[in-house]
């Protein structure tokens, strides 16, 4: 199993050093984040599970560690999940299927450390 903060502290590492070296680029996706993001028609829940089968779809590990932490942090339900999960796995076929196995093992590791739980082996 990956492990999944491990994945979302290494690339938020590597973003840092990009936010410094390239801050107009950085500045801009993190103003279009801001704004896709912020509650609208959809709430924020909503707009992550989007994102979580989005990047899922496109095998995106980064991806899905930042989006299954959101969701997790946000108090989506498991059921929440596997149903955005379905939709990538329709959408996506049987590559999405595999990863979708990564993503709900990263969504039960965030929700596990944010109950304060030890993650199981």
């Amino acid at each position: 199993m990956k492990n999944y903060s491990q994945i979302v502290q290494d690339i938020g590492a590597n973003l840092r050093a990009l936010r410094k070296d390239i801050p107009d680029t950085m500045q801009g996706f993190g103003a279009m984040a801001q704004a896709a993001t912020r509650p609208g028609a959809l709430d924020r829940k909503t707009k992550e599970l989007i994102a979580l089968a989005i990047g899922v779809a496109t095998r995106c590990d980064g991806c899905i560690g930042f989006h299954s932490e959101a969701l997790a942090k946000l108090d989506a339900s498991r059921a929440e999940v596997e149903e955005a999960l379905g939709m990538a796995i329709y959408m996506g076929g049987g590559p999405s299927a595999m990863y979708a196995a990564d993503a709900i093992g990263a969504y039960e590791q965030f929700r596990l450390a944010a109950a304060g739980e030890p993650a199981k082996a």
